[in-house]
């Protein structure tokens, strides 16, 4: 599935691990390529459909998710996936995070959080720790980290995980799971930046991740563990609502569309009149 197109990423990034991962899953899944189709934004992270051979549709800065939104929509047949970093996810497209949770559609959000704005050289980013120093907040950043599995728990997401890039068989089958969960689910993939995060590197991860031994499936018990950050930061699958109602396409458009109706949408007279 992989494309001759060259990476701009740099040696050691934690994307390739995760895009080798997210290529073995959708294979492993059985799942035609033709039948697959990437979202993304902008930066770094939002690089990855174009190592894919796959459908996608590279959007603007923070509008992975409205175009996902979009195409599952309109081709409830398709697996669709939307994937961007934690700049692009969290921040230009908090908003859209926010609903598309809200809307329950059948969806795939994989976030590449590398706790920074690699592409434009290592800002802070909405997932920033307060005491990380970097070009543009030399004395630290003043901003309470956003915690995006603890949002996403509280708007309903009925799937909320988190991987780490430095445990690739580990995330793939959390990959997987949030591909074949039948409604929205989302994984923060723990990517470290070589190039401009030097404190949550490969060691640090390493040093501090466990594995959850099975999924939480009480509300408030995930909500504690997706607090947990620090000296011991918990990866696997956070939340899971099995008995959660997910939105099926038909549900949304109850009423199908008359031949009189598209008619009249398409005569400006008729239009007018009404």
């Amino acid at each position: 599935m992989e494309t001759k197109v060259d990476t701009a990423w740099c040696p050691g990034c934690g994307n390739f691990a995760i895009r080798d991962v997210l290529e073995t899953a959708i294979h492993e899944l059985s799942v035609p390529a033709n039948r697959v189709v990437l979202t993304s934004g902008i930066g770094q992270a939002a690089k990855m459909p174009h190592y894919l051979d796959v459908n996608y549709f590279n959007g603007l800065h923070g509008r992975s998710l409205p175009l996902a939104v979009g195409i599952k929509l309109a081709r409830p047949d398709l697996t669709v996936i939307a994937y961007s970093g934690d700049g692009c996810m969290y921040g230009e497209g908090g908003n859209h995070f926010i609903h598309t949770i809200r809307r329950r559609l059948d969806l795939t959000i994989l976030v590449s959080d590398n706790r920074v704005y690699a592409l434009t050289k290592g800002q802070s980013s909405p997932t920033t720790d307060p005491d990380v120093i970097n070009p543009l907040s030399p004395e630290g950043s003043r901003s309470i980290p956003l915690n995006p599995l603890a949002l996403a728990i509280t708007l309903g997401a009925p799937f909320v995980a988190r991987g780490f890039a430095g445990e690739k068989e580990h995330l793939k089958v959390l990959i997987k799971q949030a591909i074949l969960f039948p409604g929205t689910a989302l994984v923060d993939i723990l990517q470290p930046c070589v190039s401009f995060n030097k404190i949550n590197t490969y060691q640090w991860y390493k040093e501090r991740v466990f594995r959850l031994e099975k999924p939480l499936t009480d509300r408030y018990e995930a909500l504690k563990t997706a607090e947990l950050w620090g000296e011991k930061i918990p990866i696997g699958v956070i939340y899971q609502n099995e008995s959660a109602e997910c939105r099926r396409v038909k549900e949304i458009f109850r009423k199908q569309a008359t031949r009189e109706d598209i008619e009249c949408q398409v005569d400006m007279k008729c239009v007018m009149m009404r």
